[in-house]
């Protein structure tokens, strides 16, 4: 019954319909928001914070955003890495780099893979340059170079291995 209730505001998510997804339509779809609160304790109310708490980061509120994303309870090795990811962008967001970059890291060690980790790798070496840790942003970025190799992210990693590097000096 919750995985149903679900669909509609997966519908919306698709078509970008951040608002309506979150908290429902006229037409009997109630909102990832009631959902997570009517189904909590199952796997579609855990579900269903997540997807809120994307909802509400594509809609800036990012305090919102956090709440929701913190309260999905999960560890498989696609969901929770991306959510780790989007906690730290909703930090950067606010302001908050270090703890931005913390969670950024935290993801794509969660993932481990070509797809996810070199995206998040190289979000957490933008704000070290942004703060000026230049050594830090080297070391993550050599990290893609080395590690995920065949990402797409590799294939332009050296130039900001080099900027990094120059901005070190």
């Amino acid at each position: 019954k919750a995985q149903v209730a679900l669909f509609p505001g997966q519908n919306y998510f698709e078509q970008n319909e951040f608002s309506k997804a979150l908290q429902g339509d006229s037409i009997g779809y109630i909102g990832f928001l009631a959902i997570a609160d009517e189904y909590s304790g199952t796997d579609a109310g855990n579900l269903a914070k997540a997807y809120a708490g994307i909802c509400y980061k594509q809609l800036g509120e990012y305090d919102k955003a956090l709440e929701q994303l913190n309260a999905f309870k999960g560890n498989d090795l696609i969901v929770s890495p991306a959510l780790l990811g989007a906690v730290g962008n909703c930090y950067a967001e606010l302001g908050q780099l270090d703890k931005a970059v913390n969670y950024l890291l935290k993801g794509a060690d969660a993932s481990d893979t070509n797809t996810l980790s070199p995206i998040l790798l190289l979000q957490a070496g933008l704000i070290y340059e942004q703060q000026g840790k230049y050594a830090e942003a080297e070391k993550v970025y050599t990290t893609i170079k080395d590690k995920y190799f065949s990402s797409y992210q590799a294939m332009s990693i050296d130039q900001y291995i080099e900027r990094a590097k120059l901005q070190k000096k």
